[in-house]
């Protein structure tokens, strides 16, 4: 599941303790607002609809709209805003403060969206008017609470039933206590025809530890009639966790039409030769917490896999542990394997693939090629032809670290490698070490030479061993955006390292959960080890690595190279005091959007703001101040012929963003 280590909230307030001058910190500094002579368009654009959470079934995230472009983002203004009350509730002490990483979707003419607790609200999409509300009554455990979420719903159009018919249009979406409801999207009533009163009870597939160890956090992958749905999995709880199977329901009637287990349980299935030990026997995870993706015309979904439980240690494993870690191609209606391909062999870093795969046709060696392109927390893009699996450009297996793994440990001799240029630093050594002055460099260097460093892959240990990246990423959940029409990717990308620390049983205890809001240890039950897991920061709360910490960068898929990068995020939130900007990009949750107006939207930053790019320079246009973390990503429709811009802001406890219930729709001013 996403990393749920919180950042340190000292983040940089050492440059107001150092007086540090932004003087001559101009690489760091995001490119200055400058004219644009691109054309306006002058129609009012069509309504348009933004039915799934990527718009497209294949997570696209592009919009054909233009309204808003180049030329006119600055005039870009808050047209609504709407709160679903649940901050109310957070301020009063009745919830906890929870991370909002919704997208709602625009479906039968209603803007939909969910809170983290599943709750669904319907606004009128020109005004933010409440339309309906729907709650699912969930009742959540205390360790549920720690990493319950929504990050949003599908829409199933049945063209069966009459216009006007109740749920003709309908939303899917699954919650934290394993249903999967149907709602009409012009009302909020339960489907009737679906499941029963509106709902379909999985089935976890054996005991829980607590009530809500498995959840559904993503919205389904939609492939005509078919909701296929992953499931999140707590993180590094024990080694016999519930299964992530991957269930396919029919979107009419909620029957359960197959389920797709990541770790093979069957000695006939070719992948059981890499489960050493009779592991997959028992060894749970292996879901797909983040989004699915779907090629309906081609009868395909797409499933992004995450590592087995548990995270850090794999002894009782040996082998490469096939279908987890791993994109698999699932035939939508038979749930039968098309093709698979595994990025890591035998995870022990949780370096599980959190982004939703992105479906384009791409052009390449002159000719347009059906592609998945699959992003990942070691900062790596991989692409492939859709249909058969082939990559559009070469993999390599290379060498990586093979000694100081813990006793019985199993250690895959090579990794896959993207011959693409990666996004972020891999690996870490002392000569990498970063620090505001010198001071602080030297403790970072200090820290880093008391730890186990080196290269990406380095195996977990008592000592001690730094990932870089961290498990936060890279890329995660937040994934990328395309460009269809020139093949430019864009994404955000994280780059402070993290520490991943096994502690011996007999030295655990079970009632410390760290010092630090920086620090969290995870039980990892069934196995030698407990694990404590930091981010890589020197004494004054700095992170160890190079800024800019956060990162937006846009790729051309075409020809395989990097067309510009720069910081995303400013830490003036943490050194007000100065009144500048420190544009040294921030860690950060959410993703972008792009548009034919030649924009990126995105906000994710720690700063609570709201960005929009030049898809083609890298230069920041238009911003604007948030009233809550913007920890989620953007969409984007037309509706009586003005485009909005949308963005759920309830921030992020982990971030340590403030927190909120809205939903803020931008427009340019009339």
């Amino acid at each position: 599941m996403a990393y749920r280590l919180k950042l340190p909230q000292r983040l940089t307030v050492i440059a107001v303790i150092l007086g540090f001058g932004y003087a001559g910190w101009s690489w760091y500094a995001q490119p200055r607002m400058r004219p644009y002579d691109s054309s306006t368009s002058h129609t009012p654009p069509a309504d348009t609809a933004w039915p799934q959470y990527g718009n497209t079934p294949g997570g696209l995230r592009y919009s054909e709209l233009d309204q808003v472009n180049r030329s006119n983002v600055e005039k870009l203004r808050l047209a609504w805003s709407y709160q679903s009350g649940e901050l109310r509730d957070v301020q009063s002490g009745k919830e906890p403060s929870s991370a909002w990483e919704a997208t709602p979707i625009l479906a039968g003419g209603a803007l939909i969206g969910c809170s983290p607790v599943g709750r669904v609200f319907a606004l009128n999409p020109a005004t933010g008017k409440p339309i309906w509300t729907f709650d699912p009554h969930i009742k959540l455990s205390k360790q549920g609470r720690e990493f319950v979420k929504c990050r949003g719903l599908s829409s199933f159009d049945d063209a069966a039933k009459e216009p006007g018919a109740i749920c003709r249009t309908r939303v899917i979406y699954g919650t934290a206590d394993l249903r999967v409801i149907a709602l009409d999207a012009a009302t909020g009533k339960v489907c009737p025809d679906f499941g029963v009163d509106g709902e379909v009870r999985l089935d976890p597939g054996g005991p829980l530890q607590f009530p809500d160890e498995v959840q559904i956090q993503s919205p389904p992958a939609m492939v005509g009639d078919v909701a296929v749905f992953g499931s999140t999995v707590a993180d590094m709880v024990r080694v016999n966790a519930p299964s992530g199977m991957i269930r396919a329901i029919d979107a009419r009637s909620g029957k359960l039409l197959w389920t797709f287990d990541p770790v093979p349980r069957g000695a006939s299935d070719p992948a059981a030769v890499t489960w050493g030990k009779g592991s997959a026997r028992y060894v749970g995870a292996g879901n797909a917490w983040s989004m699915l993706s779907a090629d309906p015309a081609n009868d395909l979904v797409f499933v992004p896999t995450t590592s087995p439980s548990v995270d850090t240690y794999g002894g009782y494993r040996p082998g490469d542990n096939r279908y987890t870690d791993s994109l698999v191609a699932l035939h939508a209606h038979s749930g039968q394997i098309a093709w698979h391909f595994q990025f890591v062999h035998h995870d022990l870093w949780d370096y599980d693939l959190p982004a939703q795969p992105i479906l384009v046709e791409l052009m390449h060696d002159g000719k347009s090629v059906p592609a998945v392109v699959q992003l990942t927390k070691q900062g790596m893009i991989f692409v492939f032809n859709r249909l058969t699996g082939k990559p559009l450009f070469p993999i390599e297996e290379r060498p990586v670290p093979q000694t100081g793994a813990v006793p019985g440990e199993w250690l895959a001799p090579t990794q896959p490698y993207s011959t693409l240029p990666a996004l972020v630093q891999q690996g870490m050594t002392p000569q990498d070490a970063w620090g505001f002055t010198f001071l602080d460099k030297l403790s970072c260097r200090r820290r880093i030479e008391r730890l186990r460093n080196g290269g990406m892959y380095t195996p977990p240990s008592v000592q001690g061993t730094i990932n870089m990246p961290g498990a936060a990423g890279g890329a995660n959940w937040g994934g990328g955006a395309i460009v269809p029409a020139s093949g430019t990717l864009i994404v955000d990308t994280s780059h402070v390292p993290s520490v991943t620390r096994l502690v011996p049983r007999d030295e655990w205890n079970p009632n410390d959960n760290g010092s630090a809001s920086s620090t969290r240890y995870y039980a990892q039950t069934g196995t030698p080890y407990a694990v404590n897991l930091s981010f890589l920061v020197s004494r004054l709360g700095a992170p160890c690595s190079k800024p800019p910490w956060g990162r937006l960068t846009a790729v051309d898929l075409v020809h395989g190279r990097i067309k510009w990068q720069v910081s995303l995020g400013s830490i003036g939130r943490y050194v007000p005091a100065i009144h500048l900007p420190l544009n040294m990009g921030t860690p950060h949750a959410g993703g972008p959007i792009v548009t034919k107006g030649g924009l990126a939207f995105i906000a994710a930053t720690m700063d609570d703001k709201f960005r929009a790019f030049d898809i083609d320079t890298g230069d920041v246009l238009w911003q604007t101040k948030l009233p809550a973390g913007g920890q989620s990503t953007p969409m984007t429709y037309a509706v009586g012929g003005r485009q909005y811009v949308v963005l759920v802001a309830g921030g992020h406890p982990d971030y340590g963003t403030p927190p909120g219930d809205y939903v803020l729709a931008y427009a340019l001013k009339p």
